[in-house]
C-alpha cells in the first residue's frame, strides 16, 4: 500500500499517544479515520487536532467508544463505522489499544493480570476477527498489530515482575507472524505487520492506572501503594519514612518522565509505522532502542534475564530498568 490517500483506516487506542499521531498523520494523507478507545475526551482532542491541521474536502474523522476486550463493543464499533463511514469495507487496521498493569502472579490480583491480557492481547484478536471481512472486500488491505519489545523480551528489569504485558506482547507478535501465511493462502491481497516499539513518550503508565482503577484519577490505589513499598523496600530505600503523598508523587512523576524524557515522541514513532506499511514491512521495530535490545537479545538468548544483561543494556541505551 504505497499510499493512504482516499482509504478508510481504524485506530483502536486513538484518544492518546501513537493512535493519536497515526490518526493525525493519516488524515493529513487524506485517509478517512475511525477510532475507538474507552475515553471521549480524549478522542475528541484527537479529532480536534485532525481537523485543526485541516481536513481534505469530504474526509471522516469518527469517533467511538469501545473497550477493545469485548466483543460486542467492537461489533457496534464496526456496525457505527459502516453506517458514519457509508461502507462495506476498510483497507488498514491499526490494533494498538493497550493497557500496562498486572505484572506479578503473585502481588497482583488475578482481574489485574486478565484486564492487560485480554486488551492487549484480546483486543488484537478481537479486532482481526471482527474487521477481518471489511478488509477482505477491500482491494489492498494491511493489519498492524503494535506488539512490543516486550514480545521478544519479557521484562523491564530485574526489580519488577512483568508477565502479563509480555505474555500478551508474545502473543501478538506470534499471531501476526502466522497470519502473514494465513493471509496469503486465503486473502493475498491483505497484508500484516507486527510493530515492535521500544520506549516511546505516551500516557500508557497514567492511562493504565485510570484503566486498572475504574476511575477518571490516575492516583495509585491503596493497594498499588502497598506493592511500591514493598517493592522500594527490595531495592534498599526505607519507604516507611515515606507518606503516601510522597509515593503518589513519585508515581505522578515516573508517568511524567515516562511521557515526556522518552528518546522517541508518539509523533516519530507514528511516521516510522506508517513508513513501514508503505514499505511492505512485516517487521517494524521503533526505536533505536528496540533495534539494539533486539540484537543483544538474539546474540545471547540464554543471558538474557542475567543481571549483567540489564546492567550492560542500561548503560548502553540509556533505559532506568527497575
Amino acid at each position: 500500500m504505497k499510499e493512504f490517500t482516499g482509504k478508510i483506516a481504524v485506530i483502536t487506542g486513538g484518544g492518546t499517544g501513537m493512535g493519536r499521531e497515526l490518526a493525525r498523520q493519516l488524515a493529513a494523507e487524506g485517509c478517512n479515520v475511525a477510532m475507538c478507545d474507552v475515553s471521549a475526551a480524549a478522542m475528541a482532542e484527537t479529532r480536534r487536532l485532525c481537523e485543526a491541521e485541516g481536513l481534505p474536502q469530504g474526509l471522516r474523522v469518527t469517533t467511538h467508544l469501545a473497550d477493545v476486550s469485548i466483543e460486542d463493543q467492537l461489533l457496534r464499533f464496526r456496525d457505527e463505522i459502516a453506517e458514519q463511514q457509508s461502507t462495506d469495507k476498510i483497507h488498514l487496521l491499526f490494533n494498538n489499544a493497550g493497557i500496562g498493569g498486572g505484572g506479578s502472579l503473585f502481588t497482583n490480583s488475578r482481574e489485574q493480570w486478565e484486564k492487560t491480557f485480554n486488551i492487549c492481547w484480546g483486543g488484537v484478536y478481537l479486532g482481526v476477527r471482527t474487521f477481518l471481512p471489511m478488509l477482505v472486500r477491500a482491494d489492498e488491505g494491511h493489519i498492524v498489530n503494535t506488539s512490543s519489545v516486550n514480545g521478544f523480551w519479557a521484562s523491564i528489569g530485574p526489580g519488577v515482575s512483568h508477565t502479563s504485558y509480555s505474555a500478551a506482547k508474545f502473543a501478538v507478535k506470534g499471531f501476526s507472524e502466522a497470519l502473514i501465511n494465513d493471509l496469503r493462502l486465503n486473502a493475498p491481497h491483505v497484508k500484516c505487520s507486527v510493530v515492535m516499539p521500544g520506549h516511546i513518550g505516551t500516557s500508557i503508565v497514567s492511562n493504565s492506572r485510570k484503566v486498572q482503577n475504574g476511575a477518571d484519577s490516575d492516583r495509585l490505589s491503596e493497594n498499588e501503594i502497598a506493592q511500591t513499598r514493598v517493592r522500594l523496600t527490595t531495592a534498599g530505600i526505607d519507604a516507611s519514612v515515606m507518606s503516601d503523598e510522597e509515593i503518589q508523587a513519585m508515581a505522578a512523576e515516573r508517568a511524567r518522565s515516562f511521557r515526556e524524557d522518552a528518546p522517541m515522541t508518539a509523533a516519530a514513532a507514528a511516521k516510522i509505522i506508517l513508513d513501514g506499511v508503505k514499505a511492505g514491512h512485516w517487521r517494524i521495530l521503533v526505536g533505536d532502542d528496540a533495534h539494539r535490545l533486539d540484537e543483544r537479545v538474539r546474540q545471547t538468548p540464554e543471558q538474557a534475564y542475567d543481571a549483567e544483561f540489564y546492567r550492560s543494556l542500561a548503560e548502553e541505551i540509556g533505559w532506568r530498568l527497575g
